[in-house]
Order: structure tokens, then C-alpha cells, then sequence
């Protein structure tokens, strides 16, 4: 199975592209496939539906992982109670062929205690885009970010948001590996 993951920050070293690579070593590691599209690394345009993009190198491959991907997490950071911009612009470029049927696992980074309201959006897209919603997502916040932070300091938290990032994982691959099997497809 190929795991898509689209982290949503143009920060250099952002907690949620730390969280993005923290998901994508767990994925590995559980054997299945997985990408990590790092918008900071590989920049979009700016959407308009009076443009052409079909020489832009970034969105040509983003639209290519998109379609091989069997299931799909995003992660962003949220300003402002919302998603960032640069996560919005992407999921712009992208349309039904590329979230219809799989299963789509939401994340979010704030500066507060949970990032909620950019979850909500970003799964009200989901499903506007046909994609299917884990019924869990990942929110860390506050002194949850010192995990996912350069200068990792060990704080007494970090096992527990850990193990909720692990249980999240697993749950949402396990739900994407039914939904991708033979007897799944034929729902």
C-alpha cells in the first residue's frame, strides 16, 4: 500500500513537518509505502482556474502521487483557527480523482493547546473531495510540539503524545489496508 502524506508548511523546520516525518518513519517501519510531499521544499503556485499548470514540475508530481496514493495524511499547521494557506492552495490544485474512495487522515500543529478548527476544515475538504475520514486525528499542541521541536528536550510528555500518534496510525492503516484489499474494493 502507498501512503501520501502532504505537509502543509512553508516554515523551514515546522512541528508539523517534524510530525510528518515522525509518521512517515512509523509507516515505513509497519512496511507499507510511503511519500512525504513537503510543500516548504517543493512550492506551489497560486491557484487560479484561468491558469495552466501543466509544466510546473512540483504540482505535475504532486498530482502524480496524489493518484498512485492508496490512502493519504495531511498535516498542517494552524494560523489563525484555520489551516495555513499554503495547505489550502494545494488542496486547490487537486480535485475528486485524487482523494475519491481513500482514506484520509487529518493532523494539525498549534500553538495553542489543539488545533481543531483546522481539522474540521481540513476534513470538511475531504469529504467534499470524496475521500474518507478517519474517524481519529492527530491535534498537538502546546508542550505536545516540544517533541516535534529542533532542540527535543525530553520533556515528561513525550511518551504519551507518542503513543497517541502510534494508536492513531495504526487505526488509520489499518482502516486503509480494508479499504484496499480485495473485498474492500468491491464496496
Amino acid at each position: 500500500m502507498k501512503v501520501m502524506i502532504l505537509t502543509g508548511s512553508n516554515r523551514k523546520e515546522a512541528t508539523s513537518t517534524k510530525l510528518a516525518e515522525h509518521a512517515a518513519h512509523f509507516i515505513n517501519q509497519q512496511g507499507e509505502q510511503v511519500t512525504l510531499f513537503n510543500l516548504h521544499k517543493r512550492p506551489l503556485p497560486f491557484y487560479s482556474p484561468d491558469e495552466s499548470y501543466a509544466e510546473h514540475e512540483h504540482l505535475s508530481a504532486l498530482h502524480q502521487e496524489m493518484l498512485t496514493a492508496n490512502a493519504i495524511i495531511l498535516i498542517t499547521p494552524e494560523y489563525h483557527g484555520s489551516m495555513s494557506g499554503v495547505m489550502k492552495n494545494a488542496l486547490d490544485h487537486l480535485g475528486q480523482t485524487h482523494f475519491n474512495g481513500k482514506v484520509v487522515l487529518s493532523a494539525s500543529s498549534a500553538g495553542g493547546a489543539v488545533g481543531v478548527s483546522s481539522l474540521l476544515q481540513l476534513q470538511a475538504v475531504v469529504r467534499n473531495l470524496h475521500g474518507i475520514n478517519t474517524p481519529d486525528w492527530i491535534s498537538i499542541g502546546g508542550m505536545q510540539r516540544k517533541r516535534f521541536e529542533v532542540e527535543y528536550d525530553g520533556y515528561e510528555g513525550g511518551q504519551e503524545i507518542e503513543d497517541r500518534i502510534r494508536l492513531v496510525l495504526e487505526s488509520f492503516l489499518n482502516l486503509a489496508r480494508k479499504i484496499n484489499s480485495p473485498a474492500g474494493a468491491a464496496l
